[in-house]
C-alpha cells in the first residue's frame, strides 16, 4: 500500500503529540514542590534541611555560648533535644518539636600550637569559615569533603570525609573534644580522658551530648594543584588503584548514559598560585538534566548526544592552598544515597550500580561519585576498622529518589556497605548493630550519659534503640 500525504501528516501529527506529551509529563514532573507554612498554628518558626527531605516546628530554640551554658540547657531543656549546624544532612537527625539547639555562638580558632600544628576550635565553625582561620596561623586540614557548607560539629558527628589513600575523614583529625551532657556535666574527651566516651562520641549522631569544642590535628599549609579533566568511564574504572596511589586526593564521576566520566586530582606542587575560575559543575549538570529531559526514552541517543557534548573539552587547572581547592560549590539541591564499603568490593559494587540505573533508570541525570577514605578506630565511623571506598548516588531535588531503597541499597548492602550517617538509607537497630563491632559498647556509652533518652528524636528511636 503507498503512502499517502495525509498519512504522513498523520504520521507526524501522531510523532508531534508524543513530543508534546513527552514535554508535558516532564514540565508536570518538574514543577517547584510546594513551599511548607513559615509558621505553624502553634505559631512555632519552620525549620528545614537544605535538601528538604526534613522538617520541624521547634517549640524552643537556643543557642549557648559555652559549654557550661549547653550543659545547663540539656540538664533542663524539654526532649528531644537536637543539634544543628548547617542542616546538610538528608536524614532525620536533627528534626524534634521540641528544642532545637544551634551551634553558631561556639565559633572560631581559640587556640593553637604552631610545632605540633593542632588548633582548638569552636565546634559550631562551618568549614568554609575554618579554612581562612587556620591558613591565618599557617595550619590546613589535611583533608576536606565535598562541600564545605558544613559546621565541624555536623561534619564529624556523621563521619563526614573527603577523598584520598591513606586520608581519613573529618573526624580522623580529632586529638581532644569538649561534650556537654544531658547530665549536665562537661567532660573532656581524648584517647586518655574518658576514652570510652572519646571512642563512641566522636562520630556520634548529637546522640551522647553536646560537642563544644575541638582539638584537630592539621598539616603545615600546602599548595596543591587541581585538575579537573574528563576521561572514558572504562579507564576511571578499570585505572582506580593506580589513580589513589598516584594522586593526594583523587575522586572521579561517573556520568550515567554516557562513555565517560569526571576526574579530579589534588597533588602538593610548588608551582606559583593559579586561581581556580569560575564554577562550572551547576551548568554541567543541568545541561545534562536537560538531555535527560529530551532524551529519557531514548537512550542510544542519548548516549550519542552526551558523548559529542563532553569529548574534547579541555582539563581544568587551578593550583592554591588547599581549603580553596578540597571543597565545591554545589547550589544545584539534590537527594543522596551513599555508602562505604570495603575497598575491594568498591568497584564491583560500583558497576552493577551503573548497570542498575541504565537498565532501570532513565531519569537519572547526577553523577554517580567515587572515593576512597583511610581505616580510622571510633567506634561508630563508617570507617571503622577497615579502608573504604565510597559511592555516591543522587537524584535531583524534584525527582523520585524512592529508587534509591528498592534498586541502589540492595547493591550496596550486598557488597558489605555501611551507609554515611547523614545520607538517605533504610537500616534499622539491628542492621547496624551487625555492621558494627562496638556497636553495644558505643551504645552502653550513650544510655549512661543520656539514661532518659533527652537526645532521641523519632528517627534516632529506629536507629539506637531495638523494636
Amino acid at each position: 500500500m503507498g503512502t499517502t500525504r495525509r498519512t504522513l501528516l498523520a504520521g507526524g501529527g501522531v510523532v508531534a503529540a508524543g513530543v508534546a506529551g513527552l514535554a508535558g509529563r516532564r514540565l508536570w514532573l518538574d514543577r517547584e514542590p510546594a513551599a511548607l507554612p513559615a509558621v505553624n498554628a502553634s505559631g512555632h518558626l519552620l525549620w528545614q534541611n537544605w535538601a528538604g527531605t526534613q522538617h520541624a516546628y521547634p517549640a524552643t530554640r537556643a543557642a549557648p555560648a559555652s559549654a557550661d551554658e549547653a550543659a545547663h540547657l540539656l540538664k533542663t531543656a524539654q526532649g528531644p533535644v537536637r543539634m544543628v549546624g548547617a542542616g546538610h544532612s538528608f536524614t532525620g537527625l536533627v528534626s524534634t518539636d521540641a528544642t532545637l539547639v544551634s551551634l553558631d555562638r561556639m565559633t572560631g580558632v581559640l587556640g593553637h600550637d604552631p610545632v605540633t600544628l593542632q588548633a582548638s576550635v569552636g565546634a559550631g565553625t562551618r568549614l568554609y569559615e575554618l579554612g581562612p582561620a587556620l591558613a591565618a596561623i599557617g595550619q590546613d586540614m589535611p583533608n576536606l569533603p565535598d562541600i564545605n557548607k558544613q559546621s565541624l560539629a555536623g561534619g564529624t558527628q556523621t563521619g563526614t570525609h573527603g577523598t584520598g589513600l591513606g586520608f581519613k575523614a573529618l573526624h580522623g583529625g580529632i586529638v581532644a573534644f569538649d561534650l556537654a551532657t544531658p547530665r549536665g556535666e562537661v567532660l573532656e574527651c581524648s584517647a586518655t580522658s574518658n576514652p570510652e566516651v572519646f571512642n563512641a562520641a566522636r562520630v556520634g549522631l548529637g546522640a551522647f551530648g553536646l560537642v563544644t569544642r575541638m582539638t584537630m590535628q592539621n598539616h603545615a599549609l600546602t599548595r596543591v594543584k587541581k585538575v579537573t579533566s574528563l576521561r572514558p568511564r572504562a579507564d576511571l574504572i578499570d585505572g582506580w588503584d593506580d589513580l589513589l596511589r598516584h594522586h593526594r586526593n583523587v575522586e572521579f564521576y561517573v556520568i550515567p548514559f554516557s562513555h565517560w566520566g569526571q576526574l579530579i586530582t589534588h597533588d602538593a606542587t610548588t608551582e606559583p598560585v593559579r586561581p581556580r575560575g569560575p564554577e562550572t559543575d551547576t551548568d554541567g549538570t543541568m545541561k545534562l538534566k536537560q538531555a535527560r529531559d529530551v532524551l529519557e526514552f531514548a537512550t542510544p541517543l542519548r548516549f550519542w548526544t552526551a558523548d559529542n557534548l563532553i569529548s574534547g573539552m579541555p582539563d581544568q587547572i587551578a593550583i592554591d592552598h588547599g581549603w580553596k581547592l578540597l571543597s565545591n560549590e554545589r547550589p544545584v539541591r539534590f537527594r543522596e544515597i551513599e555508602y562505604h564499603l570495603p575497598r575491594e568490593t568498591q568497584i564491583p559494587a560500583l558497576r552493577e550500580v551503573i548497570d542498575a540505573i541504565e537498565r532501570h533508570r532513565s531519569d537519572v541525570f547526577f553523577p554517580i561519585e567515587v572515593r576512597s577514605i583511610a581505616a580510622d578506630d571510633a567506634w561508630l565511623s563508617t570507617f571503622h576498622g577497615r579502608e573504604s571506598g565510597s559511592i555516591a548516588v543522587h537524584a535531583y531535588y524534584k525527582d523520585d529518589y524512592t529508587f534509591f531503597y528498592t534498586l541502589i541499597e540492595p547493591i550496596l548492602r550486598r557488597h558489605g556497605g555501611r551507609p554515611h550517617w547523614g545520607k538517605l538509607n533504610s537500616l534499622k537497630y539491628d542492621d547496624f548493630a551487625a555492621l558494627y563491632p562496638r556497636w553495644k559498647d558505643a551504645m552502653a556509652v550513650r544510655d549512661d550519659l543520656d539514661p532518659e533518652g533527652k537526645l532521641i528524636n523519632p528517627y534516632l528511636l529506629r536507629v539506637l534503640r531495638r523494636g
